[in-house]
């Protein structure tokens, strides 16, 4: 299931970075990335109803304190998507998105960064992410 979630997730963010583009071009970028992130709070509010009512003031409990930053870190995410799908096109863009993604957590991993389980080095995650990287040069050439 997790598999099919995570497919999901990336076709949902490629087609996400497509229509943002779209609304910089007939608005601006903080424009686009604010609707962006209002119409998601909009969306969370409704689901909190439907889904449960744990207390807001939950979050204020969240320890270390620097795990709060997501939402400022999604509000980046949605500018620079926007900026490199605009500058590279979707199909380029979305491979380096996710070459960055996959060589970031594998660094989250091994270091055992944000509260992560440490794992040790394995040389098959990192030749896989060194492929990544290479089909990132084919594409490219193409």
């Amino acid at each position: 299931m997790g598999i099919i979630i995570a497919l999901i997730s990336g076709a949902l963010m490629s087609v996400q970075g497509v229509m943002n583009t779209e609304v910089t071009k007939q608005s601006s970028i903080w424009t686009a990335a604010g609707w962006v992130q209002l119409s998601a709070l909009m969306v969370c509010v409704i689901m909190w109803f439907f889904q449960g009512r744990q207390p807001v003031g939950a979050l204020w409990q969240v320890e270390p304190r620097y795990m709060l930053l997501g939402g400022i870190l999604g509000a980046l995410i949605t500018y620079t998507v926007i900026r490199s799908v605009d500058s590279l096109g979707p199909a380029q863009s979305a491979l380096l998105i996710v070459v960055s993604q996959i060589v970031v957590a594998y660094g989250i991993e091994l270091f055992g960064l944000f509260g992560t389980e440490k794992a040790g080095f394995q040389w098959q995650k990192a030749a896989g992410a060194l492929i990544a990287i290479a089909g990132i040069i084919l594409f490219k050439r193409s």
